[in-house]
């Protein structure tokens, strides 16, 4: 083994302290999933394997290490909301997380408002500054190399509805850094914001 490079397979094992995938992967910005059940029982839950996959038409996707709430809502209504999860709302946004019954509202636990939808009937967080409403397009549990089911669930969503506060529409363009968005960034409790002195500029080739 190299002296200047540390390898492992995970199949064995990392030997760290603390496993360093999700923090190599980093940052993740956050899928802060908003759904309800056929009942109208809210849930708000946060995903940091997050992401934005195609761009006409629109989706973005999540994966839940486990058959949670949020996938049991979203495979049984066909919609959920994605809300950005921002500095001000950090700690709104980590309350959500807790380990609770499903018949608990997590908008209530973290202190945030649903606010009804425009085209689906689950709700968004009033808070956020920006939400997607989404309705589901694919829900796959995902397999290892070896053909192996794991108990991990991929949900993927076309954005049907965007809501975006009017402040952060600069001359028509939206400022990524005035929202604040914070992002997850591995280890036991590493998170990140971003901010407008971390900012710089590149072109694509001509």
């Amino acid at each position: 083994m190299s002296e200047q490079t540390y390898f492992y397979e995970p199949a064995g094992g990392h030997g760290l302290p603390h496993d360093p995938f999700n923090a190599l992967v980093a940052p993740r910005p956050i899928g802060w999933i908003s759904s309800c059940d056929e009942h109208g029982t809210l849930n708000l839950a946060p995903y940091s394997f997050f992401n934005a996959f195609n761009y006409t038409p629109p989706i973005v996707g999540f994966a839940s290490v486990g058959y949670k709430d949020s996938v049991s809502n979203i495979e049984r209504t066909g919609v959920f909301g994605w809300n950005l999860a921002t500095r001000p709302l950090a700690e709104s946004m980590n309350a959500s997380c807790a380990s609770v019954e499903p018949d608990v509202d997590e908008f209530a636990l973290a202190g945030l408002t649903p606010e009804p939808s425009r085209v689906i009937a689950a709700p968004r967080v009033a808070e956020s500054p920006v939400s997607f409403e989404c309705r589901l397009s694919q829900l796959l549990r995902l397999t290892g190399a070896d053909g192996e089911a794991t108990d991990t669930w991929l949900v993927l969503g076309e954005v049907v509805g965007v809501h975006i506060a009017r402040h952060l529409l600069v001359d028509g363009v939206y400022d990524t850094a005035a929202a604040e968005p914070i992002l997850r960034a591995g280890g036991p409790a590493d998170y990140f914001a971003v901010t407008p002195d971390n900012r710089f500029r590149m072109y694509r080739p001509g």
